[in-house]
């Protein structure tokens, strides 16, 4: 049984990750709009929320097509202009219900593992 924990439970980690990344980003550009490496920045000071461009990216993209994000143009001391995130009014309106979800999940695990 131990063995069959260790082999899936290999890639748990990086599930919950993608799991929440929607909603801690969404929190970070609610809190502060910013650019990307700046988020990236932001969550590689969190081992366990730390992602790849590869991974940042593509979820960045997807909440702009949702309208949950916009974007600015600032100019970079070094090199092109930053794309700035934002978060929309729809943006905030998801954001609040993904925080409820949130909640309710994790009091409800912590309920059961304790």
């Amino acid at each position: 049984m131990l063995g069959m924990v260790e082999k899936h439970g290999a890639g748990m980690d990086s599930q919950l990750r993608k799991g929440v990344l929607e909603l801690v980003v969404l929190t970070l550009l609610e809190r502060e709009p910013t650019y990307g490496g700046a988020l990236l920045d932001h969550l590689k000071g969190n081992e366990e929320l730390a992602v790849s461009q590869g991974t940042l990216y593509p979820l960045l993209a997807r909440l702009r097509k949702a309208g949950y994000l916009d974007i600015s143009w600032e100019p970079s001391p070094s090199g092109p202009p930053r794309k700035i995130y934002a978060v929309t009014d729809s943006g905030r309106a998801h954001l609040h219900r993904l925080t409820d979800l949130w909640n309710s999940f994790s009091a409800a695990v912590s309920a059961l593992i304790r």
